[in-house]
């Protein structure tokens, strides 16, 4: 578990994987998805984890 938190240290762990995600969730959406309303749902989605998660894992990291 020790070594997980040193990785959350680093800004540029916990800001990628979330962008990754991110990319993930909005090619699927662009490219994919017909449906409008969830398209928009899949982006709110996509926006929340790039704003939230490296939030979450900041805590993470101090916590441990």
């Amino acid at each position: 578990m020790s070594q997980s938190a040193n990785l959350f240290q680093s800004p540029a762990v916990r800001w990628g994987m979330p962008l990754m995600t991110t990319i993930a969730i909005l090619a699927i959406a662009l490219f994919i998805i017909e449906d409008q309303i969830v398209r928009l749902a899949m982006v709110g989605v996509a926006a929340a984890d790039l704003v939230v998660t490296p939030q979450i894992l900041k805590r993470a990291a101090r916590s441990s």
